[in-house]
């Protein structure tokens, strides 16, 4: 995981263990807490916003299917094929 102060997670990640993880290596997790959870961690709605932006992008990544399918074998290919849908999906 590259060095980062925030990292934004689903409530899928909302485990004592994960947040550890997390906070051992330097970040502070912004998780939603699940609504089973009897103590409720501190999460920030606003902050969590920011993570919609990166599930759209990958969204847009995956309306290709060489990209969702992952038709390359070497990541080098596939790499290459990332960096040309990206720039794709940003022109449009």
């Amino acid at each position: 995981m590259p060095a980062t102060d925030l990292l934004h997670g689903d409530k899928g990640y909302d485990s004592a263990a994960v947040r550890r993880k997390i906070e051992e290596a330097g970040a502070a997790p912004n998780i939603p807490p699940r609504a089973n959870k009897r103590w409720k961690n501190c999460f920030s709605p606003y902050l969590y916003r920011n993570r919609n932006v990166i599930e759209r992008m990958f969204g847009r990544l995956k309306d290709f299917r060489r990209i969702a399918t992952r038709y390359d074998r070497s990541a080098t290919n596939f790499m290459a094929a990332v960096h040309i849908v990206a720039t794709v999906a940003y022109w449009l």
